[in-house]
């Protein structure tokens, strides 16, 4: 069989012959029942189990949740954005206050079951969605501006960045002042925890390369954050590094 002719004149019979409304509705009911038939059951990602085989003791993140919950009070943001929020445990404090949350994460199995968790239980103060913050969505369409870049989606009052820094410095070599510099250019306000290297979750980022972060410390930490936000409260959490 020949190919057709891509230079063939269109007949205008051709150009006159419609689809029925009934073959519309047909065609939309025939997609809308395949789609309700897909199911993934996320697992096998990286993160995706990471509450269940963490080395975290239920003291650390109860206190660690309850700090969150105090930090929220204090601030009172309208609106948040969750930084690396796995299945979004901690998002859920802000959303559960009438607080308009973004839970953003890298892991799909982690996103997806923040969202069926939210569709389960009828949340609508929270957004699960898939990023990666080194790599974050550009602007897209006609000369990149038909819809804009994550980061001119902006502000968040707060932005959670809980067991993120870490992973940031060790595994994608970024400074500490270029992490606070974005960090804040999307937000106003920041609940931020720093992980040690000596946590046994920076070691094993630790275990498959060479330890090159001689200032990857606490008090570095403190001294690059320090100059673009004002630190109101540092609590260390119970029964962790």
């Amino acid at each position: 069989m020949s190919p057709p002719d891509a230079n063939k004149p269109i007949k205008r019979e051709t150009l006159r012959k419609r689809v029925s409304l009934t073959s519309f509705l047909g065609l939309i009911d025939s997609l809308e029942s395949c789609i309700k038939k897909l199911k993934w059951y996320p697992k096998g990602t990286e993160w995706g189990d990471y509450y269940e085989s963490s080395n975290y003791i239920l003291e650390a993140i109860n206190h660690k949740k309850q700090l969150v919950s105090d930090f929220l009070d204090k601030i009172s943001p309208r609106t948040v954005w969750d930084l690396g929020a796995n299945i979004g445990l901690f998002s859920r404090i802000a959303s559960n206050k009438g607080i308009q949350t973004i839970s953003l994460d890298i892991d799909p199995a982690c996103v997806e079951r923040n969202y069926l968790t939210a569709i389960d239980k009828g949340e609508t103060n929270i957004l699960p969605l898939l990023l990666d913050l080194t790599n974050p969505s550009p602007g897209i369409g006609w000369e990149n501006e038909e819809r804009k870049s994550f980061l001119q989606r902006g502000y968040a009052d707060t932005a959670l960045a809980l067991a993120l820094i870490h992973h940031l410095v060790i595994s994608n070599n970024l400074p500490l002042d270029r992490i606070a510099s974005l960090f804040k250019n999307i937000c106003s306000s920041l609940i931020i925890e720093f992980i040690p290297k000596s946590d046994p979750n920076a070691q094993r980022l630790l275990a498959t390369r060479e330890d090159i972060f001689p200032n990857y410390t606490q008090e570095a930490f403190e001294s690059e954050f320090s100059k673009l936000f004002e630190i109101h409260d540092s609590v260390n959490i119970r029964n962790s590094e």
